[in-house]
Order: C-alpha cells, then structure tokens, then sequence
C-alpha cells in the first residue's frame, strides 16, 4: 500500500529531472533493456528483463538498485505486473501493478495498469521524491547512493504512520514489522549472500512524536543521524577497472549462468571490474554479475554482486558463512496429469562440502491432477548451518479441449418439440462433466420447414474451447410410394388398385396403410382408367403417384400360318408351324381353331381359317390359302 500523493509535490523536490508523468516513454531504459526481448501487451517480461528495467530505472535515479529491487519484492514477491489471464494486478488497498502504487497522485491510471516501465519508473519516482522531503532523517555526510541513507525514504513510500514507526513507543523493542524494515531485511537477504548486515540507526522513542491510536503522520524530531556501524555504497555502480574485494568465498564463474568450472576464491581476494554487469535468468538472483580478473590476471570470469565490496574494512573474518547453492530449481509448467518428482533435476552444491543434494528438502506439495500454480519451498543447509532457501514455482496447465458429443446432424418433423441439448454432453479431461456449461447459439422453428445451424461451444476452467456446428433440418422428404405402375389387366378379372402398392417415410417409417387411391377401375369394360396414389407423412409431405390401368383389349397374334402351295398326294398338317400368344394369357397355340380342310388327292385351292380367342375375348382370325398342285 502507498500513500497518497500530490504528484506536483514530488516534482519540486526531484533535481534530477528525470522523470516526468507525462515524458516517461521518453526514458532509456526500455532500450537498455531491449536485447532481453520485446515486451508484449499485458505479459510479464522475463526475470532478466525485470533486473534490468528496475536496476536501470534506479541508476538513473541515482537510487541504489538493492533498494529498489527490495521494495519491489516487497509490494510483489514476483516481480510481476500481471496475472495469468493478463489483467493488472492489483491489491485490496488499490496498489497497481509491479510497484503496487495507489493512483492517487496524478498518475495516468491506464499506463499504471498496462505499462510496466510506467509503473516501474512512477514508483522509482516516488521514492526519489520521498528521499528529497526535508522532514525526514538522513545520515550525517552520506549520499544517495548509501543504502542506509535510504531507510526513512522507504518507510514513507508505505507511509509514515505510527504502524511503521522503528521502534514501539511502549517498551522501544525494534519494530520489526514496519515497512522499512521488512524491505531492509529483504536488502541483506537478496543483496548480500555473505551475511552482511546493514548498519542500524541509534533510535531513541524520544525521536518520534506519534499517537499509536490516530491517523496522524509521525513527527521526527531527530533529522540527522551519526551512525556507528560501517554503512554500505550499492555496488551497481563500478565501472571497469575499478578495484574491488570479495566479502567472503565467491565463486568466479566462466558463465553467469552456470557455476560448472567455477574457480572459488577467498574472503578479501583482489578483483578489477573489466566490464559492465550482466543479470542472471533464474528468478532467485536479483542481484547483478560483473565482470572481473584477479590482481594478478590468473583467474578470470563473473562474480556475484553480492559477494563484493569496495570497502577492505567491512569484510567479515574468514569463516565459512557461504550458503550452499540449489540449482535446477527454477519454476516451470507441466501438462496436467503428468508425473512430477520435484527433485528431479535439483541439485546443492556447497563451498566447503561440496554436494549436498541429498540434504535438500522440499515443502509443499504439486498435484498434477488439478489446474493450478503451486509453489515449492527448497531448504539445504551445509555443516556450518548457512542455510540456502529457494521457492520454485510450479504451474499445472491444461490444454486439452473438451469433447462435445450427440451433437450430430439429425432430421426431425414439423411442429415436433425440440430441445437442442437433449442428448448432449460435454466431458473435458479434467473438469469432468460439463453438460451443464454448454452454451447454444442459433435457434430451431421447428414449425417452418428448413435447415438450422447450431452451434454448441464449452470452455473448462483452463479457458479451452471446444465448438461443434450442427444442422437441423426440419422434414421436408416426401414419402416414396413404390409398386404403384401403369399395367394392363384382364377383362373381367379381379383389381385391387392397392396391392402391391407401399409408401415408407424418411422418419415416419411405414405409411402404406395410409394410402389414398382416387379413381376406379372398371374390369368389365375395355379401356384405359387413371389411379392417383396420395401419401402425406407427419411432416406434411405428400408424395403422388399417377399410373394408368387398361382392362386387356389386345388381341392375340397368330403366328406361322402363311399361305403356301403343297404338293399334291403329299402329306399336310394344317397346324404344323403355327401358333398364336397373347399380351396376358402368354401362348395361346393350343386353342387355336382351324375351319376347312384340304384335300391333298386333288388338285386345287383350299382356304382355311384359324381363329383364336384370349380370356378378356380379344379373338384373332387369320386366313390361309393352301394350294394343291
């Protein structure tokens, strides 16, 4: 939580000229850090890229980044400005963003949500106002860059309310809960691995003027303090060849990213800086690496920030205060339902005892079942009880889409009831049964004949999306009506228009019962009648079938009975060769008649007749002349 300020207050205590509201896109720190990656629109840059902007945006404030980093941790452990989904952070009390500020000072609102070098630089400004406010103690003859000098400009970036006072009025114990003191304790925690310590101030209750019970501002009535202990110069800002020593054992890496082939050396050892510092990726180091050589050329690499100092006088006696170091620990994002062993890959290595893996131990614990950030505490701590702590986080993710099912294509009749979720659910793999989060869009009338799009969408609570489209088609295929053909039939015979006459439906099934036949068919009477067959399904689709009935009035054909001369005293047998067959009655040669006879013993010209008659009385009749001769 920040207090609240007058932006134009701050401004006319800044003589930096820096920063400005309205100018902060104008600063350099986005291009010094542009090498790490270009940020994007409401993402959390890399830890890399975090270092670098607000080291940056300290130096050139001429605050010493151990400050602003410590501060940062404190209003947000991680660094980060915004959550999983991509919204701004932000807190109960209306503290925005990395640097967790209040937006009652003029800011623009929107760029400290968005804009996390706007909100890095804001805050930078507000604790750079802070340090110029008159009515806070400073440290005799101490400057900016003394971390100690920036204790009361801490406290008033939370507030100088009672709760932060440095001491309780009551009994004058330290108040170990204040503001300032947590970011203090962060300093020596993050900033020095050899076990500094920052120096204290000599407070007296008589310092501070405040009622515990009220909402007044504490009134200090000591502005300049002699502090006793050494203090301590930030070492962001050693330029090369500057001459520095190691606080306590160090190691000088070939790498910064590794300490694989790392030369240890000891307490007070001689470096020259060669170069400017680099930062480190893991989320644990929020200090600096320069780059260094010994005195005497023979050993060169990149040591911690955190291990070296410019001041011979304050490095501690040569004792093992060296922390072991956890390696492979950093955070990372398994599938969901995947296996986890959180020490795999993790590794300790100490100084003095060298491996000290199988010491480690974790707290806290991933289930790998369930969506979720988890985090990991890991402690080892080496013979001489330097106790090494890092916090790993673990996010399980799930990308796997929901399964949508009976969403398929259907047809349905007209005016039926239709619900479109009937049938249909959704199981995703790890929320489960989601019937009940389907969403619908598109409509059904199913009192109008056509085809309708749905479309069935569900997300899981990891936001993935599963969409099906599906076509509903309100009944509009007539029946088919089959067996119904145009045929002859036989005078006087028996007709039944409706047998072997059906109708099936594409939903209604079986509807030959249904049948309506208009029109009649007399079998008495020869000639031509018109049947129409009408099907109407409950959709309203009807199917007609007209055929044409004729009552048999063709003729049978003889066949072979041609007129031919024959010799005489030969042998004639008048019905070898012909036959006669009907359309219907099919061969019809046997009840073939033949009047007139021919006599084959005399000379001369016979006629014969053949006559045949079918069951509807179509009779045939052909003449024949056979010639004796």
């Amino acid at each position: 939580m920040k207090i609240p300020l007058m932006k134009v207050g701050i401004m006319t205590c800044l003589t930096l000229g820096l920063f400005n509201g309205q100018a902060f896109a104008e600063s350099g720190i986005t291009n010094a850090c542009s090498s790490f990656g270009e940020m994007q629109p409401n993402e959390n840059p890399s830890h890399k890229q975090i270092n670098c902007l607000l080291t940056n945006a300290a130096i050139e404030a001429e605050i010493p980044p151990e400050v602003v980093k410590a501060v940062a941790t404190q209003e947000n452990g991680d660094w980060r400005q915004f959550n999983e989904d991509g919204t701004p952070i932000k807190s109960g009390d209306g503290g925005i963003g990395l640097m967790q500020l209040t937006n009652k000072s003029g800011y623009d609102q929107k760029k400290l949500e968005n804009d996390i070098v706007y909100n890095i630089e804001a805050g930078v400004e507000v604790l750079s106002g802070m340090y110029s406010r008159r009515d806070l103690p400073k440290i005799k003859d101490a400057g900016r860059r003394v971390i100690e000098n920036w204790y009361f400009p801490v406290m008033a970036y939370n507030g100088t309310k009672p709760v932060n006072s440095p001491l309780y009025q009551e009994n004058g114990q330290r108040n170990a809960n204040a503001y300032q003191e947590e970011v203090f304790a962060e300093i020596e925690n993050q900033s020095y691995l050899d076990g500094t310590k920052l120096a204290k101030y000599p407070f007296k209750t008589t310092d501070f003027q405040y009622d515990r019970d009220s909402g007044e501002n504490i009134i200090f009535n000591m502005l300049e303090y002699t502090l006793t202990d050494q203090t301590h110069d930030s070492v962001y800002w050693f330029k090369a060849g500057d001459k520095v020593v190691t606080s306590s054992s160090a190691n000088i890496r070939k790498e910064i990213s590794t300490t694989t082939g790392a030369v240890l050396v000891p307490p007070n050892t001689r470096l020259i800086i060669t170069g400017n510092f680099d930062y480190h990726e893991s989320k644990g180091n929020k200090f600096v690496f320069y780059p260094v050589q010994t005195e005497d050329k023979s050993i060169k690499g990149y040591v911690s920030s955190a291990y070296i100092s410019n001041r011979p006088s304050i490095v501690a006696p040569i004792k093992d205060t060296a922390k072991p170091l956890i390696s492979g620990a950093a955070g990372k994002s398994i599938p969901f339902n995947s296996t986890f062993n959180p020490k795999t890959g993790v590794k300790a290595k100490d100084d003095k005892d060298g491996d000290v893996t199988s010491a480690i131990r974790v707290e806290g614990k991933v289930d790998t079942k369930k969506v979720g950030t988890y985090n990991l505490t890991y402690t080892v701590a080496d013979k001489a009880g330097n106790v090494a702590k890092v916090t790993r986080e673990i996010i399980v993710y799930d990308q796997v889409k929901p399964v949508i099912s009976g969403a398929g294509n259907k047809t349905i009749k007209l005016n039926s009831s239709f619900n479109p979720k009937t049938n249909v659910s959704a199981k995703d793999n790890a929320d489960g049964n989601l019937s009940s989060k389907i969403k619908v869009t598109g409509t059904v009338n199913t009192k109008k004949k056509g085809t309708y799009t749905l479309k069935y969408t569900v997300t899981d609570s990891s936001k993935n999306a599963a969409t099906v489209t599906r076509k509903i088609t309100i009944d509009g295929t007539k029946p088919v009506i089959s067996g119904a053909n145009s045929k002859t039939v036989g005078y006087y015979s028996t007709f039944n228009p409706k047998s072997g006459v059906s109708a099936k439906d594409n939903l209604d099934g079986n509807l030959t019962s249904k049948i309506k036949v208009t029109g009649t068919v007399n079998t008495k009477k020869k000639g031509t009648y018109t049947l129409k067959y009408t099907i109407t399904d409950s959709s309203k689709n009807t199917a007609t079938v007209t055929i044409k009935i004729t009552v048999d009035s063709t003729k049978p054909v003889i066949s072979g009975a041609k007129s031919k001369t024959i010799a005489y005293n030969s042998t004639f047998n008048p019905k070898s060769g012909v036959s006669a067959k009907d359309n219907l009655d099919g061969s019809l040669t046997s009840k073939i008649k033949i009047t007139g006879t021919v006599n084959t013993k005399k000379k001369g010209t016979y006629t014969l007749t053949y006559t045949v008659t079918d069951k509807s009385k179509n009779k045939a009749e052909v003449k024949r002349k056979i010639t004796v001769k």
